[in-house]
């Protein structure tokens, strides 16, 4: 039976794995349960040597131990003389604490001196304490549990089984399940600032979140002087736009954190910006006193088409439409081959703050006054609503969502707290919630290349890159 294997793959032993259980069961303090196994079974968890060993290391038995760990190595030939010594200097270090000095030289010179010839500085220390009498320190003294826990490290597991193997191997195993379709750890890798204005450098932090695992800050960019309302992605991913309240726009580069440029004209207030969908044109949106336009400019600033919208807080881009807030409860779907408001419309019952679109520009992203956010399916011949979302903080100020994650898979929005939310797309739960700024979060973006990476920008004036490793 002993020879026999378990599983597909051939290669775990049935007594191996019985031994493990058996040991597991132990360590739980289900003793009768352990003893059981064994009986069935028919295969001990550890011989009766091994087991009478480790009795006495946890008695604190250094004599018998010593004793017992000389039988195992007799039946076993790969028994090192760590184990050995291990013991000995726990059982050197409590003579010494017991003041019988006499013994304390015997074990030194008789026992531990010709276990460890080679390693002179060890006979040097201990050979002070016995000079000096003096009294050790408590750290070097063990427990006999501590002790044995050590021992399962240095004596091979074909010996003696470590301590909760299979606790371990099953924790192992429930991470890696648990980060297969959640969020993995990933490091703190950088942090950046505009040089072009002048910010201080703001120390960069690790961020705990839930039982996820730490979700660290990549880069963190500074240089708005009012705060972030607005942030895109360029569709290869390489860089990144941004724009205050009724300020400029910055351009980014994502691999250094460099502000490779910014955008402005004269008079005009900017309040959003997106790229469009080559990658070689910008689009934003401005204010003129009651007057709301949308501009597309290429990126040397020239303007190429302008419309007249009376709200543009808000802007979609698809390869053949133009998306913005019409009126209060109500988005259009403006045609970019044409200069006038050739629109189809859909339409809300609460204000609507925010909205955004999906990759494949089926979806919508409604954010709403009443801290709700709705999935609409714009690309059939109705429009629908699929989802909810809830669970952010929204009372007075403009917060966006945002689809992202690998597939699409996921809501991200900002919040009122602080904080970015994130929900599973399909199921609508909230999964997460990372926090670090010190303002409104106003806009969230993920990358559109890179599933694994997002953006948060805030009333604290920076942009944070959030490194989201996704398995």
């Amino acid at each position: 039976m002993s020879e026999e294997v378990v599983g597909s793959k051939g290669i775990i032993k049935r007594d191996e794995l019985v031994r493990i259980l058996g040991e597991a069961l132990y360590s739980l303090g289900y003793k009768r349960t352990g003893d059981c196994l064994e009986a069935e079974s028919g295969i001990q968890s550890h011989s009766r040597v091994v087991k009478l060993f480790i009795q006495k290391i946890i008695e604190g038995k250094w004599d018998e131990s010593l004793a017992s760990l000389h039988g195992i190595s007799i039946a076993y030939a790969n028994i090192s003389a760590l184990p050995f010594l291990l013991i000995l200097e726990q059982k050197f270090f409590r003579l010494l604490e017991e003041g019988n000095f006499r013994e304390a030289l015997k074990t030194l010179r008789d026992d531990i001196t010709p276990r460890c010839h080679t390693d002179e500085d060890r006979i040097r220390e201990l050979s002070v304490l016995l000079l000096r009498q003096s009294s050790v320190h408590q750290s070097r003294l063990k427990s006999g549990e501590d002790l044995l826990e050590e021992l399962q490290n240095v004596i091979p597991p074909v010996v003696m089984l470590r301590k909760s193997g299979l606790v371990h191997l099953v924790e192992q195993v429930l991470l890696l399940q648990r980060d297969s379709c959640r969020f993995h750890n990933s490091t703190n890798l950088s942090l950046f600032t505009d040089h072009h204005c002048g910010k201080e450098q703001i120390p960069s932090e690790s961020i705990q979140v839930d039982d996820f695992g730490l979700v660290s800050m990549k880069h963190q960019l500074s240089g708005h002087a009012k705060p972030v309302s607005c942030i895109s992605w360029s569709p290869n991913d390489d860089q990144l736009l941004t724009c205050g309240e009724e300020e400029r726009i910055r351009r980014w580069d994502i691999a250094t954190g460099e502000c490779l440029q910014i955008i402005a004209k004269p008079n005009l207030k900017i309040v959003s910006c997106a790229w469009g969908p080559d990658g070689n044109s910008i689009f934003f949106g401005v204010r003129y006193g009651n007057v709301g336009r949308m501009y597309m400019w290429d990126l040397q600033g020239n303007d190429l088409k302008c419309w007249k919208t009376p709200r543009n807080e808000e802007l979609g881009i698809t390869d053949k439409e133009l998306i913005t807030i019409l009126k209060n409860s109500q988005i259009i779907f403006v045609k970019l081959d044409s200069n006038s408001l050739r629109f189809r419309v859909i339409n809300e019952n609460q204000p609507i703050v925010s909205f955004a679109l999906s990759e494949d520009s089926k979806f919508l992203l409604v954010s709403l006054s009443n801290q709700e956010i709705h999935l609409w399916n714009i690309d059939g011949p109705t429009n629908a609503v699929l989802a909810t979302y809830r669970g952010h903080k929204r009372s007075r100020f403009v917060v966006r969502s945002c689809f992202g994650g690998l597939g699409q898979a996921f809501i991200a929005s900002g919040s009122e707290d602080s904080q970015v939310y994130i929900w599973h797309r399909d199921s609508g739960e909230l999964i997460l919630k990372l926090g670090g700024h010190s303002g409104v979060v106003n806009c969230v973006s993920w990358n559109p290349v890179n599933p694994h990476m997002l953006a948060s920008g805030s009333d604290d004036r920076t942009i944070r890159i959030w490194g989201l490793l996704n398995q």
